[in-house]
C-alpha cells in the first residue's frame, strides 16, 4: 500500500480503490483519450471530497471529479485520484414546487431528478441524449445542453446556486453579485472589462473557455454561471440548487423530410420564431434501415417538438410547423410511444456515428462545433469540403436549431501518418470554425480534444486571462491539469495508442470488425447506454448493472477491462486475468448489448472468448462441466432410464444438497424434473402422417424441450400441422421414416439412415467458454444437417437461446465452413414459420391479456415482430416486458449468482407477472424463463405453442 492510499484510507469514509480493476475502470471516458490514474476514490459526503483534496494538495496529486464517465473531450480521466461520485453522493436532496428548484448532489443521474419533478409537472431544462446515465454534476461542469435548448437553454441557465470545495479547502457558495468569488476574481474581471465585453462570440452554444463574461455587472457578476463548463478545472461541485421549468402537459413531433442535411440545415433557423421545444437534425446514414420505416420520405430530417396544454394544441403547433417548413415529406406524432421511439433514433446516433455505413471506425474529437445558427448551411458546406481535402467521412447530426453539429468522423488513429492527419484537420477545421463565428465546443467541453486550439477561437490574450482565472481558483494548478489552459496536445495520450498491432488469436470470426478483435473491443467508445438504472420498454441491456450498480457489472467496464487486458499496462496477465474473469463472472450472456448498445458490442461473445482462453489447459470450475456439457448428461440418463432416479434425488435433500455443491449449482435452486419420455421418444412413437402435402419444416429437437419441457414441442407439432405444414425431425432421430421427401438426394437418404447422433445448438458450451468442444459438437451438427440443407425447409426453433446460438454462434465460431452460414439463413422461430410459411393460416382464438416478458436472445437477435403479430391475431392482448429473466441459461443456476439472479427477475418480469389479471396468460418462450417464474414466483409460464394447442383442443 503506498503512502498516498494508506492516507486516504485513514481520511475518507467511502470507498478508496487503487487496485487494478478500480483504475482500469476509470481509465477512459467517452473520447479517444486515455490516462491511468493512481486511484479512485467514492466520497460519501463533501467532508470526504476535503479529505481527499488534503491528501491530494499535501503529496501534489492531481484530483479529477467523475461523473458518469460519458464526456467525450477527455476530461473525465486523470493520472492522479479519480472522485467518483456516482456510488454515494448522487441524491436528491429536496424540490421545491413553488419556487421551481431542486437541490442536487452531483452523483444524481439526470433521469432520477426528471422522474421526481413530473408529478409536479416540472422538469429540468437540458436533457444531453444521455440522459439516463449522465449526472448533475457531470452537466454543470461541462455546462451541457441537449435537444431542448432552444427552448430551455444550457446548464448554466439553470443554475442558482453552487456549493464548491476549492483545491486549497475553502468551502464557497456561488451565486450571483460575487457571491462565494474566490480572492483575486472580481479584481481581474475589473481590469479587463473591455476584452470581457468584446472577446467572447455571442451564439447560443458557445460552450468552450471559461464563461468570464458571466462575472460583467451587466451579467450579474453570476459567479455560479461562470463556474459552469469549468470541467473540473476551478473547484469540486458537492451541492446544486438547480432551477426546473413547466413541462407542457401535452407534446407533438413534427419529424420533416430533407433531400439532404444541407437543406434540413438551411431550414432550422427559420423555424425558431415558431417557438418550438426542439429542432435536432439527421441523416439517413445514422439510421439503422429497421428504423427507417418509421420516418417520413429524405435523406436527411429535422425532430421539431412542440408543446402545448392540450394534445390538440400541442398537434397544431406541430402542424403549423410543417405548413412553414419546405418538406419533402412530413409525419406529426402525438402518441407518447411513437414519440419514444423516434426520439430514439435520434439519441442513439450517438453511438451509431461510430461506425461508417461499410462499418469502418469513426471517432469523436469534432463532434461538437457550434456556428450561429444562420450560418450552419454554410458551415456545413465548408466542414464536407475540408473533409474531402483530407480524404475523411462524417455523417453531421445534432441540435440544428442552435446550429451545433456533432460528427464521427473515420479518423485512423491507429498509425503516426492518421494521427498527423487528425493534428492537421483538426487545426483546419477550428479555423473554420472561427471564421464563421463559431466556438470549438458547443456542448461536450473543450477538454484535450479542442483546448490546445482555444486561442485560434480567442486569442492568445484572452487564454492568458483563462489561465489568471485558473489560478485564482486553483493556484496549485491540483484539479484536472491539462485542461482548458496548459493543456496537453490534443494527439497524445490517444486510447488507440496502447493496443496491440497484430491480430489476437481468437476462436470466434467477428465479422462486423474484419476478424480483428482488438476491434471488436475498440467498438466500445463510453456512450455507456449500458448504464442505465431502468431498463426502458423492451429495451434489455444491461441487467447485472441494474442489480449491482457496479461500473464493472456494465457492458462499458467490462470493454474496459478487456481493453485494458489487451493493452497489458494495468492488467498485465492477459487472457489468464482474474481481474477480467470476475467481472465478466456476473454477465447473464443475455445478449442485450448486442442490440440496445447503440455500437452493438456483443459482450455475451467476449466473454465466452476469454473463458475458452482463460482455462485453456486448465481445469473449470464445476459448473462447466455441470451445465456445460448438460447435452451429453441429459441424453445419458435419457438413455439409462434414469429421470425417475434423478427427480427423486431432489427429494432428499441431504443429497440433493451435496450433489448441487459437487456439481457448483446454487444451494437455493431446485434441480429442474427430467421428463419421463422424452420429445423424440414422443414422435417415434407417434403414427406416421401419410399424404401430407404442406411446405416442409423440420423441427429442432433442442436439448431443453427434448428432455426438459417436450410438452412445448408437442404443442408445436400440433399447432404447425394445423397451420398445414408438414413437420419432420432432423434425418438422426429418425432413422429410416424417410420424411424429408421431396428433393431429396439418394446420398441425402443414405445418410438419412446412416448417420447417428443428436443434433445440437452448442449453446451450452459457448456459454461456458468452452468453444473448442463447441465447434466439434456444431460441426457434427452440420454434416448430421446434410440432408436437410440439400432441400429449402426452413429450420424452426423453439428454444429462443437455441436459435440465437445457431443464428449467430454457429457462423461465427465456424467461420470456415459455409454450411455454418447456410443453416443460420435457415433457422426460423415458430412465430416466424406459421408467418411465412402458412400466411393463409387463422390462429384460434384465445380471447386473454397476456403478461410475461420477451425472451432476451429474442430481443437481440431473432426479433419479435412475427411473435407480437400472431399473438395479436390469437387475441393475446398486452405488452410483454423486456429485461432478461435473470435464470439466463446455466448463470442463475451457478453457485454465487442466485441473488443477482433474483434481482434481475426482480427488474421487470415478476413484477410484470404480479401486476397482471388473474384471467391473464403467462408467455415465456424460454425454459429458463419458465423456470425462473416457477421457482421465485410459483407461477407457470407457456410456450406460444402450448397456448395455441391448447386453444386448438378447446375448438
Amino acid at each position: 500500500m503506498t503512502d498516498l492510499e494508506a492516507a486516504l484510507r485513514t481520511a475518507v469514509r467511502g470507498e478508496v480503490g487503487f487496485d487494478v480493476t478500480s483504475r482500469a475502470l476509470t481509465t477512459m471516458d467517452a473520447s479517444n483519450y486515455r490516462r491511468v490514474p493512481l486511484g479512485v476514490v467514492a466520497p460519501r459526503d463533501a467532508d470526504d471530497v476535503a479529505a481527499v483534496l488534503e491528501v491530494c494538495r499535501a503529496r501534489g496529486v492531481p484530483v479529477v471529479a467523475r461523473g458518469g464517465g460519458t464526456s467525450i473531450a477527455g476530461q473525465a480521466t486523470g493520472t492522479g485520484v479519480v472522485l467518483d461520485f456516482t456510488r454515494h453522493m448522487n441524491r436528491l436532496v429536496s424540490l421545491d414546487r413553488e419556487t421551481r428548484t431542486a437541490v442536487v448532489q452531483p452523483g444524481l443521474v439526470l433521469d432520477r431528478l426528471q422522474r421526481a419533478a413530473a408529478p409536479h409537472g416540472l422538469r429540468f431544462g437540458p436533457d444531453p441524449s444521455t440522459h439516463s446515465r449522465c449526472t448533475l454534476g457531470g452537466m454543470i461542469g461541462n455546462n451541457s445542453c441537449g435537444s431542448h435548448s432552444v427552448a430551455w437553454g444550457t446548464t448554466a441557465d439553470s443554475v442558482r446556486e453552487l456549493a464548491v470545495l476549492t483545491a486549497r479547502g475553502e468551502r464557497l457558495r456561488l451565486g450571483q453579485e460575487w457571491a462565494g468569488a474566490p480572492e483575486g476574481l472580481r479584481a481581474l474581471v475589473d481590469g479587463d472589462l473591455a476584452r470581457l465585453r468584446t472577446g467572447f462570440p455571442d451564439l447560443p452554444r458557445r460552450i468552450s473557455g471559461y464563461a468570464l463574461d458571466a462575472l460583467l455587472p451587466e451579467n450579474g457578476a453570476d459567479v455560479a454561471r461562470s463556474f459552469c463548463g469549468s470541467e473540473g478545472t476551478l473547484g469540486v461541485l458537492t451541492e446544486a440548487v438547480v432551477r426546473l421549468v413547466e413541462a407542457p402537459r401535452a407534446r407533438a413531433l413534427a419529424v420533416l423530410g430533407y433531400a439532404d442535411e444541407s437543406g434540413a440545415a438551411e431550414a432550422a433557423a427559420g423555424l425558431l420564431p415558431l417557438g418550438p421545444l426542439t429542432v435536432e437534425g439527421m441523416a439517413v446514414d445514422l439510421v439503422p434501415p429497421a428504423s427507417a420505416a418509421g420516418l417520413p420520405r429524405g435523406g436527411a430530417w429535422l425532430f421539431v417538438e412542440t408543446g402545448g396544454d392540450t394534445a390538440a394544441e400541442a398537434r397544431a403547433r406541430a402542424e403549423a410547423v410543417v405548413r412553414a417548413a419546405d418538406v419533402v415529406d412530413a409525419l406529426v406524432v402525438t402518441d407518447p410511444a411513437g414519440q419514444r421511439a423516434l426520439w430514439r433514433i435520434r439519441e442513439d446516433a450517438s453511438g451509431t456515428a461510430t461506425r461508417m455505413p461499410d462499418s469502418s471506425e469513426a471517432w469523436p474529437g469534432w463532434e461538437d462545433c457550434a456556428v450561429p445558427p444562420v450560418r450552419l448551411g454554410a458551415y456545413l458546406r465548408d466542414f464536407r469540403a475540408l473533409l474531402s481535402a483530407h480524404d475523411l467521412r462524417g455523417t453531421p447530426y445534432g441540435h440544428f436549431g442552435d446550429g451545433c453539429i456533432h460528427v464521427r468522423i473515420d479518423f485512423d488513429l491507429l498509425t503516426d501518418a492518421g494521427v498527423a492527419r487528425f493534428r492537421r484537420f483538426s487545426e483546419e477545421l477550428a479555423d473554420v470554425v472561427v471564421a464563421h463565428g463559431g466556438s470549438l465546443s458547443g456542448e461536450h467541453g473543450d477538454g484535450q480534444a479542442r483546448a490546445e486550439l482555444l486561442p485560434r477561437m480567442y486569442g492568445e490574450e484572452t487564454v492568458a486571462l483563462f489561465e489568471r482565472a485558473k489560478a485564482a481558483w486553483d493556484p496549485d494548478d491540483l484539479l484536472n491539469p491539462g485542461m482548458l489552459v496548459r493543456p496537453a496536445p490534443l494527439d497524445v495520450n490517444l486510447r488507440f495508442s496502447v493496443l496491440p498491432r497484430e491480430p489476437v488469436d481468437v476462436a470466434f470470426g467477428y465479422p462486423s470488425d474484419g476478424g480483428d478483435f482488438s476491434a471488436a473491443v475498440r467498438r466500445c467508445v463510453g456512450v455507456a447506454k449500458c448504464r442505465t438504472t431502468s431498463a426502458a420498454g423492451s429495451s434489455v441491456m444491461c441487467p447485472s448493472f441494474r442489480a449491482t450498480g457496479e461500473e464493472q457489472h456494465s457492458t462499458r467496464g467490462r470493454a474496459r477491462l478487456l481493453h485494458e487486458m489487451l493493452a497489458g499496462e494495468l492488467v498485465t496477465d492477459g487472457w489468464r486475468s482474474t481481474e477480467v474473469r470476475d467481472a465478466l463472472d456476473l454477465c447473464l450472456s443475455c445478449k442485450g448489448c448486442r442490440s440496445d448498445c447503440p455500437v452493438e458490442v456483443d459482450m455475451a461473445t467476449h466473454k465466452a472468448e476469454f473463458l475458452h482462453h482463460h482455462y485453456a489447459g486448465r481445469r473449470r470450475p464445476a459448473a462447466h462441466y455441470a451445465m456445460g456439457w448438460l447435452p451429453v448428461w441429459l441424453r445419458w440418463a435419457a438413455r439409462a432410464r434414469l429421470a425417475p432416479a434423478v427427480n427423486a434425488l431432489e427429494t432428499v435433500r441431504p443429497l440433493a444438497a451435496v450433489a448441487k455443491r459437487l456439481g457448483g449449482i446454487a444451494g437455493e435452486r431446485e434441480v429442474p424434473r427430467l421428463a419421463g419420455e422424452t420429445f423424440s421418444g414422443w414422435w417415434r412413437g407417434r403414427p406416421a402422417e401419410a399424404g401430407r402435402t404442406g411446405v416442409l419444416v423440420v423441427l429442432w429437437p433442442d436439448t431443453f424441450t427434448e428432455h426438459l419441457s417436450p410438452s412445448v414441442g408437442r404443442a408445436a407439432v400440433r399447432v404447425l400441422e394445423a397451420a398445414g405444414l408438414r413437420v419432420a425431425l432432423p434425418p438422426t432421430l429418425l432413422r429410416g421414416r424417410a420424411v424429408i421427401g421431396d428433393g431429396t438426394s439418394k446420398s441425402a437418404l443414405a445418410l438419412l439412415t446412416a448417420r447417428r447422433g443428436r443434433v445440437c445448438c452448442g449453446l451450452t458450451y459457448v456459454s461456458t467458454g468452452q468453444l473448442d468442444r463447441a465447434r466439434a459438437v456444431m460441426r457434427r451438427t452440420l454434416d448430421l444437417m446434410a440432408p436437410v440443407l440439400e432441400t429449402s425447409a426452413p429450420v424452426v426453433v423453439l428454444e429462443p437461446s437455441c436459435a440465437a446460438a445457431l443464428r449467430t454462434d454457429l457462423p461465427e465460431l465456424l467461420h470456415d465452413d459455409p454450411r455454418a452460414a447456410r443453416l443460420a439463413a435457415r433457422v426460423v422461430t415458430f412465430a416466424e414459420a406459421l408467418e411465412r410459411h402458412a400466411p393463409d393460416w387463422t390462429p384460434p382464438a384465445v380471447n386473454r391479456p397476456a403478461t410475461g416478458q420477451t425472451h432476451c436472445h429474442q430481443h437481440a437477435v431473432l426479433g419479435d415482430a412475427a411473435d407480437r403479430r400472431l399473438r395479436e391475431a390469437a387475441g393475446l392482448t398486452g405488452e410483454l416486458t423486456g429485461g432478461c429473466c435473470g435464470l439466463a441459461g446455466n448463470f442463475g443456476f451457478e453457485d454465487g449468482h442466485y441473488e443477482v439472479s433474483v434481482a434481475c427477475a426482480e427488474d421487470q418480469l415478476l413484477p410484470a407477472v404480479r401486476e397482471a389479471p388473474d384471467e391473464a396468460v403467462v408467455l415465456a418462450d424460454g425454459f429458463s424463463c419458465r423456470t425462473q417464474l416457477e421457482q421465485l414466483a410459483g407461477v407457470r409460464g407457456r410456450h406460444l405453442a402450448e397456448v395455441l394447442a391448447e386453444a386448438l383442443e378447446g375448438e
